[in-house]
C-alpha cells in the first residue's frame, strides 16, 4: 500500500499526541510506503519554521522526525500540472504526488482534499480512517 500524508497530518504528528501520530507509528510499524514529493517537504519545512510550530519542537525533534519519514518513504518525482482545488490552489501539490507516485490513499485533515472523497481513483480520508483501515488489514 501507498499513501500521501499530507502536510498537515505530518505537522500534527510531529508537535502532538493524536491520530496523526498513532497513524504514523503504525505506518512504521506495517513498513507501509509513504510517498512524499520535493513540494511537500518544501511546505513541511516552511511549516516547521513558523515560530507558532516552533514553541512545540525543536532541530532535534525535526531531524529525529525526518529520520523516521525517511525510513518509509519513497521521494516522488512530480510532473503532473493539473489543477483542481481552485480555493486553495497549494493543495494541487498533494495531489500530483499521489497522482504521480501512483498512491492507494492520501490522508489530510483538510476540507478541500477530504471533500473530494476520491480522486481518480484513489481515497482520501481522515488520519481516523487510515487507522481503521491499517487496523483492519493488519
Amino acid at each position: 500500500m501507498k499513501v500521501v500524508l499530507d502536510t498537515n497530518i505530518l505537522i500534527s504528528a510531529l508537535i502532538k499526541a493524536g491520530k496523526p501520530r498513532e497513524l504514523l507509528l503504525k505506518i512504521v510499524e506495517e513498513r507501509v510506503q509513504v510517498v512524499l514529493s520535493r513540494g511537500i517537504l518544501e511546505e513541511f519545512i516552511e511549516v516547521v519554521e513558523d515560530p507558532r510550530i516552533r514553541r512545540y519542537v525543536g532541530d532535534d525533534d525535526v531531524i529525529a522526525f525526518l529520520r523516521v519519514i525517511g525510513s518509509v518513504a519513497k521521494i516522488v518525482g512530480v510532473k503532473s500540472k493539473f489543477k483542481v482545488i481552485e480555493e486553495d490552489p497549494n493543495d494541487d501539490i498533494i495531489l500530483r504526488t499521489a497522482h504521480d507516485g501512483k498512491a492507494d490513499c492520501l490522508v489530510s485533515g483538510d476540507k478541500h482534499l477530504l471533500s473530494l472523497g476520491e480522486f481518480r481513483g484513489m481515497e482520501i480520508v481522515t488520519a481516523d480512517e487510515m487507522l481503521k483501515m491499517l487496523v483492519r488489514k493488519g
